[in-house]
């Protein structure tokens, strides 16, 4: 049973940090999916899939999962890149692309 611990991303529908600052130790499933014969919707038999923890730091994570035995995947976040931008430049002289206005 391998865990992954990571930083989830913000979602598409928030422009904030607003619950990106935690660290979240999921399992990886340890079987595939499979078609319910009655409904047809997918399911899985692997309960250990569907738990989902969340810790402050990175360091509290890999504690848990070192002291619990569990066998980890630390996945780095990617640094986010602030893109300056200000209203003026929609009517700046020298703008690049079309005008929409």
């Amino acid at each position: 049973m391998v865990a992954r611990i990571f930083k989830p991303a913000r979602t598409a529908m928030q422009s904030g940090e607003g619950r990106t600052k935690e660290w979240v130790l999921e399992f990886a499933p340890a079987s595939p999916r499979e078609i319910e014969p009655l409904m047809g919707w997918t399911a899985t038999r692997d309960m250990s899939a569907e738990v989902q923890l969340a810790f402050d730091s990175k360091e509290e994570a890999i504690a848990y999962a070192e002291r619990e035995g569990i066998a980890y995947q630390l996945l780095e976040p990617s640094p986010r890149k602030m893109i300056r931008k200000s209203y003026a430049d929609n009517f700046k002289y020298g703008r690049i692309g079309r005008w929409t206005h």
